[in-house]
């Protein structure tokens, strides 16, 4: 990426900002503190036209489109909204004098009138019945409501100041027949303004069309309101990718323009762009979900994300029978979804055919032993990672234990690549050591971890890697500091990151787990449902009821399992060892809609 500085005189600034937005090519950080009239007002022309666009309710056959210009459509749209919002106010207010007559009784506000002209005036009040004691003697009460604790009163006093000491209820403006009648024209009236909405179903692309033209017209004020001035001439500055930085400079030549291209500098803030082989970016989708961007200077993680992320899919998912689903669902919605992005369902081809593979080798089939039993389904089983050995249980704890130490060795080689990693990009530091010193730690813990978890043998190298790695940390993690002032500076957090460094390995069982989990809760669903056997058609209908509620339940803790356990071993752990902040600006660049 370089970083490109632009300047152009004040008469030629429109025209300018307007080819360089053709070029498409130069990405500029708009500071957050530009704030404009222009800008405010085309903000807020954005605002009702995304209003009125969410406002239109979605059908899929729209009517035809009306002859109003999109300005006009929007405005009729939120004139439409606003009086269904003073409507449905309204209406909240009537069901509160509604509720007052449901409570107190269909009183008639005429007669109440009446009785006062006549030096009669009813007073309402709810109190607690334990207060009734302070009721005063000579007064003329009725209980007309209430339960053990409250009471709803009546007092017929003779003089208009005469009260009770309790709370007063206020009469409502309106008779309870008025509210009704109300109530019924205000519903109609929403109705009608709903079916009025859905003859805008037929605008919708005439309003995203002016959705689209008012972004591009705030893009363009604040690029060109966020130029720095000089004077008569105005400055800009962006980033362009190395390989497109011929075309600014024949921009430039072409149209008279000044420029500066420079390498960034440790201050700048350069935007990312990310280029991963075809076959990578199937992963793109995940991370456009997390709304996350390395950092400039960090790493790109696609590829050894997809590889550990689809491996850690098959694991927590674990089903064979689940995998095929997927992969059904993902090809049955691909027909109905032609014109989306090949990529998420590229994606969810590799997921759900990992999870097939790893259910086969695994012989989990919807949590079913039974199925798993068929023999040509037996001869794929690796018996070591079984999920079914119910008739020998030392076999299946072996099975177990042998799981845990798979789930360590995963964890151990995924940092060992991240240490690796950070050693290449180090290769013409002397730190690079340090961080080789760290993949041997990573393996010292493991073997560390065996022995405290699994209770095996941990081996005689194995404290040699702790300490030889603990050395090569020491001395060469902060060389740019001298080694002995480097070292003294990593001490201090050194034995913290080891420990650190053992429960990131440990972590890692979560992949066992969850898998496991996940085969018990099918596992006891098909027993609730069938364990039995079934004896009739209805409970042959029961039997169903339950394997769809209990396997779709288990599907939903699976795919909520992978976003907090499958997804949280690549963005903390491994992006944690190797340093990344995931501080990163997109590459967006300034350019046509």
């Amino acid at each position: 990426m370089q970083k490109v500085t632009l300047l152009v005189s004040r008469q030629d600034r429109d025209s300018a900002l307007k080819t360089l937005r053709k070029m498409g090519v130069v990405h500029i950080n708009i500071p957050r503190s530009v704030i404009s009239e222009d800008i405010s007002r085309l903000e807020e022309k954005l605002n009702r036209a995304e209003k009125a666009f969410r406002l239109v309710p979605e059908t899929e056959k729209p009517g035809k489109p009306g002859k109003e210009s999109a300005r006009d459509i929007i405005d009729d749209i939120l004139e439409i909204d606003e009086l269904r919002s003073t409507l449905t106010q309204r209406l909240s207010e009537l069901s509160d004098m509604e509720a007052w007559y449901e409570r107190w009784g269909k009183i008639s506000l005429e007669d109440v009138k009446k009785l006062a002209k006549s030096g009669l005036f009813i007073k309402l009040y709810a109190t607690s019945r334990s207060a009734l004691e302070d009721i005063p003697g000579d007064a003329w009460v009725f209980e007309i409501g209430g339960d053990k604790n409250d009471v709803r009163l009546v007092l017929v006093a003779q003089r208009e100041d005469e009260r009770l000491p309790f709370k007063e209820e206020v009469f409502p403006p309106m008779e309870y027949k008025a509210i009704r009648e109300e109530q019924g024209e205000i519903e109609k009236e929403l109705k009608a303004l709903s079916k009025k909405l859905w003859q805008y179903t037929g605008d919708v692309e005439k309003i995203q069309g002016y959705i689209q033209s008012a972004e591009k017209d705030l893009k363009l004020a604040k690029v060109r309101d966020s130029m720095a001035e000089e004077g008569p001439v105005l400055l800009l500055e962006g980033f362009i990718p190395e390989e497109k930085k011929d075309i600014i400079k024949k921009g430039a030549d072409k149209y008279g323009w000044g420029y500066v291209l420079e390498t960034p500098s440790e201050e700048d803030l350069p935007p990312t762009l990310i280029k991963t082989p075809k076959w990578v970016d199937v992963i793109k989708p995940v991370f456009d979900f997390m709304g996350t961007v390395p950092g400039y200077r960090e790493y790109d993680i696609s590829m050894w994300f997809l590889i550990f992320f689809s491996l850690f899919f098959a694991m927590l998912i674990g089903d064979a029978g689940y995998g095929l689903l997927f992969i059904g669902i993902t090809a049955w919605a691909r027909t109905r979804m032609k014109h989306f992005p090949p990529e998420p369902f590229r994606l969810m081809y590799i997921l759900g055919g990992a999870t097939f593979l790893w259910g086969v080798i695994s012989g989990t089939w919807f949590g079913s032993e039974t199925i798993a039993s068929i023999p040509f389904l037996r001869q794929f089983i690796i018996p070591s990672v079984s999920s079914f050995d119910l008739k020998n249980p030392a076999a299946f704890n072996d099975n177990q234990t042998f799981m845990m130490a798979m789930c360590f060795i995963i964890g151990a080689v995924h940092l060992t690549i991240a240490h690796l990693i950070n050693a290449w990009k180090l290769r013409h530091s002397l730190n690079a050591v340090g961080q080789l010193g760290w993949a041997m730690i990573i393996w010292g813990v493991y073997f560390l971890a065996g022995q405290l978890v699994l209770n095996k043998p941990m081996p005689s190298f194995g404290g040699w890697l702790l300490a030889i790695g603990f050395l090569m940390a020491l001395f060469f993690s902060a060389t740019e500091k001298g080694i002995i002032k480097g070292a003294l500076s990593t001490l201090g957090n050194l034995p913290l990151d080891m420990i650190s460094g053992f429960s990131d390995v440990v972590s890692y069982l979560r992949l066992f787990a969850v898998g496991y989990a996940s085969v018990v809760v099918a596992y006891s669903f098909n027993q609730m449902a069938i364990g039995d056997g079934i004896s009739s058609v209805f409970s042959g209908l029961i039997a169903a009821f339950i394997l769809f509620l209990g396997h779709g339940l288990n599907i939903i803790l699976g795919a909520m399992s992978i976003i907090v356990h499958g997804v949280r071993l690549n963005m903390l752990e491994f992006s944690g060892h190797l340093g990344m902040e995931w501080s990163g600006v997109k590459y967006e660049p300034f350019k046509e809609s």
